[in-house]
Formats: C-alpha cells, sequence, structure tokens
C-alpha cells in the first residue's frame, strides 16, 4: 500500500464544486493545537468555549450566573445584549463581569428580584480577526405556586366500581413530579388495580372495601426550588349496595354518591385516553410515553402492540404495571399506529394511539474552524436536519451575511461558504443558524488565514518501546501555514519511508502495523512548507511479548482438599513483570488459604465459595497477557430435607423429599432407610434406592410397624449424611404373613419328637400376641393330626413316641388378629437308639504287602434303628512275623460313609498280622461288632540299612560298619554292597558289586590302591526285592615316602634364598637397561626372560603324566549322573537311592570271602557332569599318578 498524500489546490477553478468541497474538507482538518507555546504566538478568532444553557431556569433565591467564556489571541473583549438590544452592564450596579470572562453575575440576593431579569440574553466575543456569539439564552426563574384552595368532598361509592381522584397540580416551572401519599407521609400502594396515571391523577379500575381511607393526598415536588407542595386530603368511603342505601337516606343533604354504576363483573372501559383514538407528537431524541388505564371487574389487564410494525426491542420499556409504553430515544422511524388493548374475562377492548415524531434541527455537518495561508482555497460547510427541515441562515462576527461588509473572496451556496485565494483581511468568525418551529442550532466556525513555517509539537528524542509483532505509532505532531508536508526516514542516510509495512496518517504519526525486532532504530520527522522544513528524532525499541507458557488448568477438587494453579511467565529480559491473581474478575479472598508461591497459586482447605474462575495477569509497562482455569469444589452431596409422608395406606406410604446440594456433582441415586421405633428403635434397615432423578418413592409396608424414614443421597464421591427422620407412621396390625423358617424334626431321645424352627422377629408378626401352632402325626400312620399352640419359643418336645419313626410336621404363625397362610409340611424322626445288629460276613482281600480290602453284608434298616451314618472298620496289628512275638498296636479306625458295604485298609505294615471287625454308625452311635477277621501281609522290600561308615582306613585297606535296616519288612537275604575308585578329576573307576551274608554288620575290603578316594553303594535285600540305598565316601592312607616328596617347597629355605636371588637379579638387570637406555644402547629384555624361565612355574602336561593345575572350574567332566559325597562323609538318605549304573557301565569280578578282589575289571570310563559338593580337599602329586587314565 502507497502512502497517499493529498495534493493542495492553488487557485478555484470555475465548474469544479465537487473537487472543490472535497478539498476544502481535507484543508479543514488543520486547525490550530492547543499547544501553550504555540498559542502564545499566534492570533487566533475567537471561539465559544462555554455558556448557560439555552433554557435557562434558575433559583430565584440565589445570584443570578450567565456564563460566556471564550479563548482567543490577542484575548477577546466581551459584551451582551438583551431581548435583541445592547445591555449595558455599567449602568446596572447589581450587574457585574467577571474579569478575563464574558460571564455576567447579577446580584439578587442583596436587593432586586429574579423577574426583573428574566429575557433572552446573548453574548458577543471579539477581537482583531472577528467575533463570535452564543446562543439566545432565555433567563427565567423557577416556579412553584400553592395549590388553589378547593372544598373536597367526601367519595362514597360502591365496592367494585372505579374511581378516578384527581390531582390537578399548580403550574410550575418546571413542572412538578407528582406522588400520592398518606396522612403518614408513606406512599400509597398501587398495582394493576390502583395505579398514577401521566397526569398525576390516581385511578382505581374497580375499589375494594380496603380502599376506605381519608388521607388520600397528592404532592407536587418542584425540584428547583426544593420544594414540596400538598393538596386537601381526600376521603374515600367504599360500601356495599345495602349500606349505600342506608347512607343516601341518612345523609343525601351532605354526601355525594360517586357514580352509578352496579358492582357487579363487567368488560372493561377505558378511563384515559377517551374514545378509540387518539394522536400523539413527540420531539425526535425524546422519551415517547403512551398511556392506557382501564377500569373493569376483575381488573382488566393492559397489552401493547405496534399495528403494520414491531416494537423495538432494544428501547422498549413498560411502566406503570404495563399501563405505560416508553420509547427511548425516539426517531422518525417510530411513527405510526400503537395500539393498547384492554382484557378481562369477560371481554377486551382496544384504543389507537396515532404517533407523530417532528424534530428540532440537528447537525449533519457543523462548519469547522479554518485555518488557511495566504492564496489558499477553503469552504465551510454548514448541513443540519429536522422535521419540518430547517433553514440556514449564515452570520459573520454576529450580523447577518447579507448586511456585512463584502468579501470578494467568499461566495455563498445555500449552507456551503466557499473561499478563494484568501488574503488576511479574509480573517473572521462565521455562525450558521439553523432553524424550524421546534427550535434553532448556532454554531461559530472561523476562517483565519496565517503564514507560518513548520513547527513540530512533538518532544524531541521521545523514546517509544513497542511489543513485538504489535503496531508502533510514532507522533509528529506538527503545525503550519501552508499546511506541510510530512516525511519519515530511518537512521541517517536513506529515502522517505514507503511501503507496505509503514503507513503515514494525516496527523503526521508514523505507523508500523506489525513492528519486527529489526524495526528497533532512530527515526526522523521532517516537517515542510514554502515557508520553512522543521525535524525531529524519535527512537524505537521492540521488546519480546510476554507470554504465559504454563496456564492453570481446570480443576475438580473435593471439598477440604487443596488445589494448586501454575502461571510461568516468560518475558522480555528488559522489562520487569508483576503477575497478579484474580478471582472471577476480583481481588483474591483475604484467607490465609490462599498462598502464592512464586508460580504457584495454592488454596488450602478448599470450600464451596472458593469455586469459580482463577485469572493469572501478568503485566509489563509495555503489555499484560492473561490466562484463566475453572475451579470446581465437589464433594458428597448435602442431605436431603423436607421428607413428607403423603397417600398413607395400610400397607404403602408415598414418601417425599427435597434434595440437598449435589455439590457440583449430579446425584445418581437416593437410599431410602426405616426403622421400627415398636421392635427394633435405634437400627435402621435399607428400604429401597430410587435415581437420583427422582424425589418420590412408594414404600410398601409391613403391618403392625411404627415406621420412621430417612434419606441418604450418593453421587460420584460418596454418600450424603442421612437427612432428618420423617415423621413417624403406625401401620395396621394384620395377621402374619409368612411362617416360621427351617422347621426340623429331631429326637433328643429314643422316645421323644423335638420340634425346633427359626420363629418370627418383631417386625414380621405384624401385629400382637405372637404365637405358634405346631402340628405333627406319624407318617405312615392313620393317626389324626395333633396340634398345640404355644407361645413365642423356637421348640417343642413331643414325648412318648416310638423310636426313629417318620413324622409329618408343620408349625403355623398367628396372632390376636388371625393365623398365617397354611404351613409346608416337613418330614422329621422321633429319637434315635444305637443299632442292635452288626454286619455281617466280613471278606478281607490282602492286594499287596500295605494294602488290604474289606467287604462286608449291609444291616437291615429297622436294625439300624436311626439314620444310617456308616460303616466303621476297627483294625490293629496283632502279631510280628519276623520275630513270633505278640504284642498289641493301639487300634487304627476307618469310617466308610452312608450305605457302602467295601473299604480298602492303607498303609499296613508289610510281613504283619492285622484283626479287624466291622460295626454299623447311626445318629446315636454305633451298633455291636462283628466277628474278628485275622489276616497277614507277605513281605516287602527293607528300608535302607540304618547307617553306614568308613572305618580304620589303611595304606590299602577300607572297613565299613553298618546297623540294619530299621524297617526290614521281611527276612533279609543278603547286603549288596558296590563301590569304585574317584581319581583326581572326579572320573569314576570300574563298578565292583559285591554280596555280604545278611547276619554281618562289619566287612573289610583289602587290596585297595593306596591314596586314592572310594564312593560305596549299600542297601539291603528281602525275598520281595531289594531295598532303598545308602552311599558313603571314604580315602586310603598316603605311602610316607611318598609324602615326604610332596612337602611344600615355598616353606623350604633354600627356594626362599633362591626367590631372593631372583629378584635381587631383576633389580639389578633393570638398573643397567635403564642406564643403558640413557646412552642409546638396546637390551633384549624379552629373550632373557625366555631364556632365564623358571622351570618350576611350567604346569605339567596330562598326556605325558606330567603334573596338571587342579580346579573345580565348570569345564571339567565328573561323575555320570551321580553326585559327589561331600568330605565330611556325611551320609544323606536320599542318595540312598542312587544305582550303581548311574556311575557307569557296571564291573564284571568276584570278592573272595574275606573281601578281597578277583579277576578284572571292564568297562569303559566317560566324564559327564557332576552334582553336589565338591571334595575340599586339594589334590596331591600322589593322587594324580595313582589316578586313572
Amino acid at each position: 500500500m502507497q502512502l497517499k498524500i493529498m495534493p493542495k489546490k492553488k487557485r478555484l477553478s470555475a465548474g469544479r464544486v465537487p473537487l472543490i468541497l472535497f478539498l476544502c474538507q481535507m484543508i479543514s482538518a488543520l486547525e490550530v493545537p492547543l499547544d501553550p507555546k504555540l498559542l502564545e504566538d499566534l492570533v487566533q478568532p475567537p471561539t465559544i468555549t462555554q455558556q448557560s444553557p439555552k433554557d435557562y431556569i434558575i433559583d430565584p433565591r440565589e445570584n443570578i450566573v450567565i456564563q460566556c467564556e471564550s479563548k482567543g489571541k490577542p484575548p477577546p473583549s466581551f459584551s451582551w445584549t438583551r431581548n435583541g438590544t445592547h445591555f449595558d452592564i455599567d449602568k446596572d450596579p447589581l450587574v457585574t463581569m467577571k474579569s478575563g470572562s464574558g460571564t455576567l453575575v447579577i446580584n439578587i440576593m442583596s436587593e432586586g428580584k429574579a423577574e426583573t431579569y428574566e429575557g433572552v440574553y446573548q453574548c458577543t466575543a471579539r477581537n482583531e480577526r472577528g467575533a463570535a456569539i452564543s446562543n439566545n439564552i432565555v433567563v427565567r426563574p423557577s416556579r412553584s405556586p400553592l395549590w388553589t384552595k378547593e372544598k373536597l368532598e367526601p367519595i362514597t361509592l360502591q365496592s367494585g366500581q372505579s374511581l378516578v381522584l384527581p390531582c390537578r397540580p399548580p403550574i410550575g416551572l418546571p413542572p412538578p413530579i407528582i406522588f400520592w401519599m398518606d396522612n403518614s407521609f408513606q406512599r400509597l400502594p398501587q398495582s394493576e388495580r390502583v395505579s398514577q396515571g401521566l397526569n398525576g391523577d390516581l385511578y382505581f379500575s374497580n375499589v375494594l372495601p380496603e380502599d376506605t381511607r381519608e388521607d388520600y393526598i397528592c404532592y407536587a415536588r418542584f425540584n428547583h426550588t426544593q420544594t414540596i407542595q400538598q393538596k386537601q386530603p381526600i376521603s374515600v368511603k367504599v360500601i356495599s349496595v345495602d349500606e349505600l342505601n342506608d347512607t343516601i337516606a341518612a345523609n343525601l343533604s351532605d354526601t355525594e354518591v360517586y357514580g352509578a354504576k352496579s358492582s357487579r363483573e363487567r368488560p372493561p372501559t377505558f378511563l384515559t385516553p377517551e374514545g378509540n383514538t387518539s394522536n400523539k407528537e413527540e420531539l425526535r431524541g425524546n422519551v415517547l410515553s403512551l398511556e392506557c388505564i382501564a377500569e373493569g371487574l376483575p381488573t382488566p389487564l393492559i397489552y401493547w402492540m405496534k399495528e403494520e410494525g414491531t416494537l423495538p426491542f432494544n428501547r422498549t420499556c413498560y411502566r406503570n404495571f404495563q399501563k405505560t409504553l416508553q420509547i427511548l430515544q425516539v426517531s422518525e422511524a417510530d411513527s405510526g399506529n400503537y395500539r393498547c388493548i384492554a382484557k378481562n374475562a369477560l371481554g377486551a377492548i382496544h384504543h389507537t394511539i396515532s404517533v407523530t415524531v417532528k424534530a428540532a434541527p440537528y447537525w449533519i455537518t457543523a462548519p469547522q474552524n479554518l485555518v488557511l495561508s495566504p492564496g489558499e482555497d477553503g469552504a465551510l460547510i454548514c448541513r443540519a436536519n429536522g422535521n419540518p427541515k430547517p433553514r440556514i441562515s449564515w452570520l459573520s462576527n454576529g450580523v447577518p451575511i447579507e448586511i456585512a461588509p463584502d468579501d470578494p473572496s467568499r461566495k455563498i451556496d445555500g449552507d456551503t461558504i466557499i473561499f478563494s485565494n484568501v488574503q488576511e483581511r479574509s480573517s473572521a468568525v462565521y455562525q450558521c443558524n439553523a432553524s424550524n418551529e421546534y427550535g434553532y442550532l448556532l454554531a461559530n466556525a472561523f476562517v483565519n488565514v496565517l503564514a507560518e513555517p513548520p513547527r513540530i509539537l512533538t518532544s524531541a528524542n521521545t523514546l517509544y518501546q513497542v511489543i513485538a509483532n504489535r503496531p508502533a505509532l510514532l507522533d509528529c505532531a506538527f503545525f503550519g501555514s501552508p499546511l506541510p508536508t510530512i516525511e519519515w526516514f530511518k537512521g541517517a542516510k536513506g529515502s522517505a519511508l514507503r511501503g507496505d509495512i509503514y503507513v503515514l496518517h494525516g496527523n503526521g504519526t508514523l505507523e508500523i502495523p506489525v513492528a519486527q525486532k529489526d524495526s528497533t532504530g532512530t527515526y526522523t520527522c521532517v516537517a515542510r512548507n514554502k515557508l520553512g522544513i522543521a525535524k525531529n528524532e524519535a527512537h524505537l525499541e521492540i521488546k519480546d511479548p510476554t507470554r504465559i507458557i504454563k496456564q492453570p488448568e481446570f480443576s475438580v477438587v473435593q471439598r477440604g482438599s487443596t488445589v494448586s494453579f501454575e502461571c510461568i511467565v516468560k518475558h522480555d529480559h528488559t522489562l520487569i513483570p508483576t503477575v497478579l491473581w484474580l478471582k472471577d474478575k476480583g481481588e483474591l479472598p483475604n484467607d490465609r488459604r490462599f498462598t502464592i508461591d512464586k508460580d504457584h497459586l495454592v488454596v488450602t482447605d478448599v470450600s464451596d465459595d472458593d469455586s469459580g474462575t482463577y485469572t493469572c495477569v501478568a503485566n509489563t509497562t509495555l503489555d499484560n497477557v492473561s490466562a484463566s482455569a475453572v475451579l470446581i469444589v465437589v464433594d458428597v452431596p448435602n442431605p436431603p430435607f423436607d421428607l413428607e409422608l403423603t397417600d398413607q395406606l395400610d400397607k404403602s406410604v408415598q414418601l417425599s423429599w427435597t434434595p440437598g446440594d449435589d455439590n457440583n456433582s449430579p446425584i445418581t441415586k437416593f437410599i431410602i432407610e426405616y426403622e421400627d421405633a415398636m421392635h427394633e428403635a435405634g437400627l435402621w434397615h435399607h428400604q429401597t434406592e430410587v435415581p437420583g432423578t427422582q424425589t418420590t418413592a412408594q414404600l410398601q409396608l409391613s403391618p403392625y410397624v411404627i415406621y420412621s424414614f430417612r434419606v441418604m443421597a450418593e453421587n460420584s464421591l460418596g454418600r450424603s449424611l442421612p437427612s432428618e427422620r420423617s415423621e413417624q407412621y403406625l401401620t395396621k396390625a394384620a395377621e402374619p404373613d409368612k411362617n416360621p423358617t427351617t422347621v426340623e424334626g429331631l429326637g433328643s431321645e429314643p422316645d421323644n419328637l423335638v420340634i425346633t424352627w427359626k420363629p418370627l422377629n418383631g417386625f414380621e408378626s405384624n401385629g400382637p400376641g405372637l404365637q405358634y401352632k405346631v402340628s405333627w402325626r406319624q407318617k405312615d400312620g392313620d393317626d389324626e393330626w395333633t396340634s398345640v399352640v404355644v407361645a413365642n419359643v423356637s421348640k417343642y418336645i413331643v414325648s412318648g413316641t416310638p423310636t426313629f419313626v417318620p413324622y409329618l410336621i408343620k408349625v403355623q404363625a398367628l396372632n390376636d388378629v388371625g393365623f398365617a397362610p397354611e404351613p409346608a409340611v416337613v418330614m422329621g424322626h422321633s429319637g434315635e437308639d444305637l443299632p442292635m445288629v452288626a454286619p455281617g460276613n466280613v471278606q478281607v482281600t490282602v492286594v499287596n504287602s500295605t494294602l488290604a480290602e474289606v467287604h462286608w453284608d449291609p444291616v437291615p434298616l429297622k436294625s439300624i434303628r436311626g439314620h444310617l451314618q456308616g460303616y466303621r472298620i476297627y483294625y490293629w496289628k496283632a502279631q510280628s512275623s519276623s520275630k513270633r512275638n505278640r504284642r498289641h498296636i493301639e487300634k487304627k479306625i476307618l469310617t466308610f460313609q452312608g450305605s457302602k458295604t467295601h473299604g480298602m485298609l492303607p498303609g499296613l505294615e508289610p510281613f504283619s498280622n492285622y484283626t479287624l471287625n466291622v460295626r454299623v454308625v447311626n445318629g446315636k452311635g454305633e451298633g455291636p461288632a462283628s466277628p474278628d477277621r485275622i489276616f497277614g501281609t507277605p513281605e516287602g522290600v527293607p528300608s535302607a540299612p540304618s547307617s553306614l561308615k568308613i572305618i580304620n582306613p589303611t595304606l590299602d585297606s577300607l572297613t565299613l560298619e553298618w546297623d540294619p535296616p530299621s524297617h526290614p519288612n521281611g527276612i533279609l537275604t543278603e547286603y549288596i554292597l558296590k563301590y569304585q575308585p574317584i581319581n583326581s578329576t572326579h572320573e569314576l573307576g570300574p563298578l565292583v558289586d559285591l554280596k555280604i551274608p545278611p547276619n554281618k554288620t562289619r566287612w573289610t575290603l583289602k587290596n585297595l590302591n593306596f591314596s586314592t578316594r572310594y564312593k560305596f553303594y549299600f542297601n539291603a535285600q528281602t525275598s520281595a526285592g531289594s531295598g532303598s540305598q545308602i552311599t558313603e565316601e571314604g580315602v586310603t592312607t598316603v605311602d610316607e615316602a611318598m609324602a615326604s616328596r610332596q612337602v611344600d617347597i615355598a616353606t623350604q629355605g633354600w627356594f626362599i634364598g633362591l626367590m631372593c636371588a631372583v629378584a635381587l637379579l631383576i633389580l639389578i638387570l633393570l638398573i643397567v637397561c635403564f642406564i643403558r637406555r640413557n646412552k642409546g644402547g638396546k637390551y633384549p629384555v624379552k629373550e632373557k626372560e625366555d631364556a632365564h624361565a623358571d622351570p618350576e612355574i611350567q604346569p605339567m602336561k596330562e598326556d605325558d603324566g606330567t603334573f596338571g593345575e587342579y580346579s573345580d572350574a565348570e569345564d571339567h567332566k565328573p561323575l555320570k549322573k551321580g553326585s559327589r559325597t561331600p568330605s565330611d562323609r556325611t551320609v544323606k538318605k536320599e542318595d540312598s537311592d542312587d544305582s550303581l549304573v548311574d556311575y557307569g557301565e557296571g564291573v564284571n569280578g568276584q570278592f573272595n570271602e574275606d573281601g578281597s578282589f578277583i579277576g578284572q575289571y571292564s568297562g569303559k570310563k566317560e566324564k559327564e557332569p557332576a552334582e553336589g559338593n565338591e571334595s575340599s580337599e586339594a589334590p596331591s602329586p600322589v593322587n594324580a599318578m595313582n589316578s586313572f587314565v
């Protein structure tokens, strides 16, 4: 967008009036700025700055002050006219003019009357450049006359008639404000029936007996004089028809009977205005007030409408109970027909008011002051409107322009004065007068012809600071005549600023619509006209905007908790922000619960009043930003209240309530509880639940209960406190509607029947006198029911019954009102007795050495004499076959439920004799035992030997000693011993198998390798097979000669001396090497070290029989599928289950009777992973040599 600088016209060309007017309007924008320094130097025609109103009503008790103030250069002088003629103030001692002003002060407080100075005043301010005049000021003193004396007769009328009490206040200046009061200065109440009209009268649409009073008083308040005038009180008496006739007969001579209408109901009629139509005229800009007041019985209501249009929505209001329609700021468009409608139950009536809006003159374009330079052109335009159209007339220096001195540069064209090629003598003050029958407008506008070089009025070197991306406005207020041209420059050099990023305003201001960081710098404003040039510099700094980078967030918290709002502000480093927190656009409450800590606002112990909008406002000297968050405080609901019971029936009632505050969390349901004050006072029970949108519930009730109810509300946060209890409600008694439950018949003795039941509680009794009717009879007999009524108990005993006979039983509830429904029949039995017969044909089948199966014949049901609970087997171990001695063992019992006729006996000991018998069991106890049956169990495999120890180790022999198995489970036939050597790498040698007679508990193995570890596997055997094995390890002793060679050389003196010599030699070599290196020589240290390597630290190879390094590392391959026994020789029982084959493929050989080895072993040794603990013994060289390859 290019800068647009308007061109100037030097001469007025004929036939170009539109262009001239346009140019004149632009030039007229030049006004003399109100700069004190400028005004000291410039001449200026007078301008009226202050004057009294056109219609000036004064207080006659105070001095009269008529204002007229003006400015101009040189200061103007003042003169006045009164009623069109010169007012010589020097001749009136009561009139003075303020110094330096044209304001008149008329001193009437000391003497004189205000009426003397009534009239039309006009002020003239004049200097060498022209004369300005004020409006015509009509001065009138205010008046508050008294009411004329009148005799007011009492008014008597019948109830229901209409009535109008006239006010007719005295005419005052200005008109008074009317209101009706009584003798106590209390305003009389008004309503749709009784109201005051616009004229001050008091209208009654119909009267009532309560309207009777003797002090209806109309008051007129004159605000200007602060006085109130009072009319004589009016007495009104409203009577019935009979009272009215009596009054007429008795007081006909001195009582006026008001009206003769009947008091019966009637349709509306209008009291004001009269007729069907009326007219109303109002001036533009005023308030249009239309009134319709109607009478009728019942009282009519008033409605308004505009015919062929709608009432203006934002300017329409109703007063006086809709009897008055007001339209604010009325305009010509509000003209038209308005209809008021009065309506009651008996009919309707309407009245049409035709409204015409007239207008006193009002400005369209008021003339503006012109400042021109010699030779320039210009124009004064005076345009006004009104209804009717106003007439425009011009004056020059207060004189009608037709008789004013002629000016060749001036031409009048209706509402416009055109100036061309003006000179200094063309300076004058022109007045434009626009008038019609409703008023006038008067405006002063001067033409001031000046020749002035440019002046810049803005202070030099002003610093502007602006936020980035916002507009920057650099001021350059200027003055000059002719009107200077303005240009802006940036920096010391460069062309005038133009282009899209700059806007030059007519007042000289340079605007940068979107200032950026690179806009920073020094700008120069240059003003030029033909008389000179002026410059001014301004400095612009662009700042980073203030931003809230972390805004407070919406929060929903529970009452009593703590909430925190965060507000982190980022700002320009040269600006210092202040952060302010607001609540609902106001200050935070003065409460210690609100704390501000750096970037946070924290509210503790949150209450309901803390809900609202919290705003963080960050202010700097250049900008401000804000961010808001809403806090909603929630909590469990408040308790419901106003509980009410309605629709009270025998077995139901309706409960209603008013919900408490939901505390910003919707109520999801209501829980209703009841208390039974008669039976369980203080204990509340759940009655029902209803949705949270429901506030009533139909409750089903039980008879003979004193009910109280309470309600709790529940939302997502929890349940409210209970409401206050409702009123109590006692339901009528009724017969029980249910019978006792859990009815049973069981005998406690063989000859009785005990009938029990769960009794009803008090709530279920439904009435007083709760009892039970207990009935019984034998199930299989023809007996009638036997019944008995018992008190509120839970048991009844029937004596003398046969043993264990089925009975039919029923228990029925009853109370003083009646019986419960027929109860259900249950079956019971009389008392049980011990069974009489033992089970027969008991048979035992031995399944294996630990399990046997028992069979028996069932006992006849009749001989059981009770409820069959099962059969019970007693069995015990009677004799050991291995030792052939009899000893008693504790009896064991197995019970088999129900009618089973066989069972298994587990956990028997092998090779043992057992005795058993069988008995039947009922609820009373056991029957007689069956004859004893004896059976034996076969042999089984023995347990592991109780212990195994290695004793007396020698160079080539080991002795084993053991204890027999604790459970041989038969006759031992032999022991089996297996063993094999283990070398230093945990590899197993061949497995040797040896059988030992069962009577042995010690065995010596000879011809073993010296210093060798052996693993032994040992178990016992019967004819049923081999038992579990036990394992152990042992080591033969070391040969003394070989042991002597194993002495640790590290402890020998010669070895210690050798090591010291080697260390000394290495130190000498290092010193020599260091010296030679400093001399530039080389020494083959690596070759020397290789040549002198110590042979004793070299490892021995396994394949050539030399010693290798012993290690327990995981990459060794020791036993296959086995584990080494720990070196402390403790025996783990679980190891006895190992098989010899776990360690290899077995051996082929025999042992002599003394245990020596005969033959040779064969087999293949394999390396397998080892399990368990490794030996803590370090292998010796001797062991390594004797290990198997």
